[in-house]
């Protein structure tokens, strides 16, 4: 059922973005008075699912779910129609208008997507607001994993810059490490600052990892399940767990870790209760849980809330869509340093799928829709044939150099970019399946 749910948001969020991509086309395309003879989400090999015909335009739903596209009259497009381009080209013909009218078309898609990812950002401000975690307000001090481990960070260390520079949104600290290649964490550890060394190769093993440092909270219970053995043996709701057989663990990550280390046994619960410390034996579970969900650390941390009203959103949703144009365009730059093996990392439909929540959440799929559109926008801006950058790139050379590339030499970089795009697809999603195996 979790499959299927990620599958359904998938797909209607990339329904949603292919609309809205090939309408930025279509627009352009009326606005010039140039013919669009087909619009199509997903593509039609050999037959559509439905199509019907309005005015001189061709509208359908294709059975292959890889994009979609619009079929504007005298432009070499994925469907290379050669007879059309054989013949005299004519007034309503792409090939007929200025080069400003049809670099407008070709980047409408580009344009719209990202017009469509700051509506996106207003709306989701303006409906749900935004919260994050200040990383002065992690009072608790940071959970490890190896790779903080390795570089000399220990549970329980406050970290208080990077680089010397406040870093105001805790989440925002691994990212500031991978992007801007920070070289140092001051932290204070028991009231002690330290500077650690942050290692040369530490983006090549965030990106393998994809994790780093967590806010620590401690485990106090909330509530149980039912059947819970943590409950059939007395531990109550607020009841503090600061230890497992008298090793002393003050953090909920701990606490889940080490009872990993105890499957079937038993074991006794070191518990805080009213200022007295307690003691509980109780059985592991095979799962390696004892029935008590904890406290979440939204009601122990302090985050800061915004809220926006609707005029402020505007403003907000266009610099929070700006922000995450330089972020991808971050991430873009390490796939294509080899050194970093960011490529590697590439994932296909997989990966994007799992991006999206097993329950449906509104707040979630719109927050990710935005993010995709972002995404489907500068891919497309990339300098490869069949792509939109693709065609711009060769009408920029033309602006330039006033000769416009000929017939031929365009069919032949349309194929060649489907095939470098057929390429890179079946990479990202062998990526995908290669995973799902050796992880």
């Amino acid at each position: 059922m979790i499959v299927l749910i990620k599958a359904a948001q998938l797909l209607l969020s990339l329904s949603i973005l292919v609309i809205i991509h090939e309408f930025g086309h279509f627009t352009f395309a009326k606005l010039f008075k140039t013919r669009v003879e087909k619009f199509y989400l997903f593509f039609n090999p050999w037959f559509s699912l439905f199509k019907f015909k309005k005015g001189e335009t061709e509208y359908g739903l294709g059975w292959l779910p890889l994009g979609g596209y619009v079929k504007i009259s005298g432009m070499i497009d994925e469907s290379m129609d050669k007879e059309q381009m054989s013949k005299e080209p004519q007034p309503w013909e792409f090939r007929s208008k200025s080069s400003i009218q049809r670099l407008l078309i070709m980047l409408g898609g580009v344009l719209f997507n990202v017009l469509f990812a700051f509506l996106v950002y207003a709306m989701v401000l303006f409906t749900w607001g935004e919260s994050y975690l200040p990383t002065q307000n992690v009072k608790y001090g940071i959970i490890c994993d190896s790779l903080a481990l390795d570089m000399g960070l220990q549970h329980g260390d406050k970290i208080l810059t990077v680089d010397g520079q406040y870093i105001e949104n805790f989440g925002d600290i691994a990212r500031e490490l991978v992007y801007d290649e920070a070289k140092s964490i001051q932290i204070n550890r028991n009231g002690e600052a330290l500077d650690i060394t942050v290692p040369d190769d530490f983006v090549n093993n965030f990106i393998k990892k994809q994790s780093f440092i967590y806010a620590a909270f401690p485990f106090i219970a909330s509530h149980f399940p039912n059947d819970s053995e943590a409950q059939d043996k007395g531990v109550l709701t607020g009841d503090k767990i600061i230890g497992i057989n008298g090793m002393d663990i003050p953090y909920f990550d701990l606490v889940k870790l080490e009872l990993q280390n105890h499957i079937g046994d038993t074991i006794t619960l070191n518990l805080m209760r009213g200022g007295q410390k307690t003691n509980i034996e109780m059985e592991v579970s095979e799962s390696g849980t004892i029935g008590v969900y904890p406290e979440l650390p939204e009601s122990l941390l302090e985050y800061s809330e915004l809220k926006y009203g609707f005029f402020e959103s505007i403003p907000a949703g266009v610099k929070k869509g700006t922000h995450m144009i330089g972020a991808y365009l971050k991430d873009l730059k390490l796939v294509f340093t080899p050194e970093t093996e960011a490529y590697k990392e590439l994932g296909g439909f997989i990966a994007i799928g799992n991006i999206f929540p097993g329950k449906w959440d509104w707040y979630v799929f719109w927050r990710m829709t935005a993010f995709l559109s972002i995404m489907l926008a500068v891919l497309n801006l990339l300098p490869i044939p069949a792509l939109d950058g693709g065609h711009v790139m060769f009408l920029i050379i033309e602006m330039i150099t006033g000769r416009k590339p000929g017939d031929k030499f365009m069919e032949y970089a349309q194929i060649v970019g489907m095939l470098m795009l057929l390429a890179l697809v079946l990479y990202a999603n062998g990526n995908d399946i290669v995973k799902l195996f050796t992880k």
